[in-house]
């Protein structure tokens, strides 16, 4: 919807790629929708949630076997994102590095986004 013809919406890490596989294969998933909501204190917050089949207005990325879907109100918000997965002694998880978020709180878990983005989500 909002991409550029041959670039993918998001890029993945190989260890973003492989953990996706990973938690597609382990659970029979079709694929892991990605977008945001409003929430936290910088205002918005990404989701995650894997899911068995894509909706047909989703933005589907694949590479490396994974298969990212991104919803059709957070197309504009993640466009030339990469996620990364890191694995740290206190935590593991999916890593977001956003040209389009201008702020993020200290937690890491909540950002806002660039002004000239005007779209609710």
């Amino acid at each position: 919807m909002f991409g550029i013809p041959g670039k993918n919406a998001v890029s993945l890490t190989p260890k973003a790629a492989a953990q996706i596989v990973r938690l597609m294969t382990r659970d029979g998933h079709s694929g892991l929708r990605i977008g945001v909501k409003k929430g936290g204190c910088a205002g918005m917050e990404y989701t995650m949630d894997f899911v068995t089949a894509p909706d047909p207005n989703d933005e589907v990325v694949e590479q490396d076997g994974a298969r990212v879907l991104i919803a059709p109100m957070a197309q504009m918000f993640l466009f030339g994102t990469e996620i990364d997965y890191e694995v740290s002694l206190l935590e593991a998880g999916f890593k977001f590095k956003n040209p389009n978020v201008s702020e993020a709180c200290g937690c890491g878990e909540s950002i806002k986004f660039d002004d000239s983005l005007h779209a609710e989500p």
